[in-house]
């Protein structure tokens, strides 16, 4: 299914092509690891009715929305730099690094006593969480037989709606009780206690994916990744991310919020929020079981216009509890599956030593759509309250659905091409 087949390797990498190796534990500690960086990124949202209340802070919704969105900018850096940097000194090292910060980052803010510093504790976590999530990602990803590609993106991946599963709980007897500072210090003990996990756990370096992505420079993944068909297909891959993750963390950080302002208590707001990610974290393994069997790219457009349904009805439908709950149901199965399923695509659609970098694009691109999903959300919900928020989530939502369906054409005309004798002077491989 790749877009080329990886250029003549040296002798002592023969026969390490085939991905049929796994390694359960690593795939399980990396899911842990997305469980705790969820955590730190969703139990913004499930705080921000409280942050507004905070006089001390002297928070509106644009700034609201503008400090949410920086703990993504972080992550963008992170996920471009992890990369590269995980070819020098190791992936274990790496996570390590990266989850590190985002502990550090969950103690600034529960310590925090102004916008500045507030921003600034968001942005250090985000840069944790890029560098951690591309990270284990790729761990895990290479840490599993071809046939299972969805599955384990889709276990490591569940970590994030998980986490954000926790938060919610968690919230619904802290918050109301002892503020939203708890919250934060919460995220970064956890934090810690999987930090030194993995401190214990070995992680293997010599897998078929890991020595594979070895073989070549940084300058020729991104040749790959950045000429000919490999442009049309990273292009398509980043707008898949960005206008699904708009609609996703933009409901993410905006969802409770939009529910108050439709006349639900805080209480019940803050079970639509564990609907929207207990919805995710079901839905994406049945998805990704179905992806398993048909493909990604095909389920993912499925997966994407459960995201428009759930918006749309949000708009159109009579308002009641009941219906509430079932398109914000359709929010968390669409907008969490989409995004792991356009993952596993990227992972399959490129050749195998250009996968961390191509998994890193994915994830740097998902980040800028998690930016600005909610400063969009601050602005819209500003403007037109929770009617202007989903008005605006759900054409990002349509302009994600459009994006998947040429992922599809792309990833099929990529495995009619890797089943095809094409001329080597037509590959995509690096001089």
């Amino acid at each position: 299914m790749h877009l080329s087949s990886p250029p003549p390797v040296p002798s002592r990498y023969a026969g390490v092509t085939g991905e049929t190796r796994s390694h359960p534990g690593v795939i399980v500690l990396c899911m842990f690891i997305t469980v705790i960086e969820g955590f730190n990124l969703i139990v913004y949202g499930a705080a921000v009715p409280l942050l507004l209340k905070d006089t001390a802070l002297g928070l509106t919704d644009q700034a609201t929305g503008l400090v949410g969105g920086l703990v993504y900018i972080g992550a963008i850096l992170g996920s471009v730099c992890a990369p590269a940097v995980a070819d020098r000194i190791g992936r274990k090292n790496v996570l390590l690094i990266g989850i590190g910060l985002f502990a550090l980052g969950g103690v600034l803010t529960g310590s925090a006593i102004s916008v500045p510093m507030l921003a600034v504790a968001r942005f250090v976590t985000g840069f944790g969480v890029g560098i951690a999530l591309t990270t284990a990602m790729t761990t895990a990803r290479n840490s599993a037989a071809a046939t299972r590609a969805s599955l384990v993106v889709t276990i490591t991946m569940a970590g994030i709606p998980l986490g954000g599963v926790v938060a919610a709980l968690l919230a619904m007897p802290i918050l109301p009780a002892f503020g939203w500072r708890p919250m934060f210090f919460v995220g970064a003990g956890t934090a810690i206690a999987v930090m030194i996990a993995v401190a214990l756990m070995s992680i293997p370096t010599d897998t078929p994916q890991e020595v594979a992505g070895r073989t070549w420079t940084t300058a020729q993944k991104f040749r790959v990744m950045f000429t000919g068909r490999g442009l049309i297909a990273t292009i398509v891959i980043a707008v898949c991310a960005i206008a699904n993750m708009v609609a996703w963390q933009g409901l993410n950080v905006w969802g409770a919020q939009a529910m108050t302002e439709l006349g639900y208590s805080l209480q019940v707001a803050l079970l639509v929020t564990f609907t929207l990610t207990g919805a995710a974290v079901v839905g994406s393994f049945v998805t990704a079981w179905a992806a398993d069997r048909r493909g990604s790219a095909v389920i993912s457009i499925a997966t994407s216009a459960c995201t428009v349904i759930g918006l749309v009805g949000m708009l159109t439908l009579p308002l009641s509890i009941g219906t509430t709950m079932v398109c914000v149901g359709l929010m968390g199965i669409g907008g969490h599956s989409t995004m792991n399923l356009v993952h596993t695509t990227t992972a399959d659609i490129f050749p195998l030593p250009v996968r961390a970098t191509a998994l890193g694009w994915s994830n740097g691109t998902s980040f800028i759509g998690a930016f600005l999903g909610p400063v969009l959300g601050g602005a819209a919900i500003a403007a037109g309250g929770a009617h202007g928020v989903f008005t605006v989530f759900a054409a990002s939502a349509t302009m994600c659905l459009v994006a998947v369906s040429a992922l599809c054409a792309v990833d099929r005309t990529a495995h009619t091409r890797a089943n095809a004798v094409v001329p080597e002077r037509e590959s995509l491989q690096p001089a």
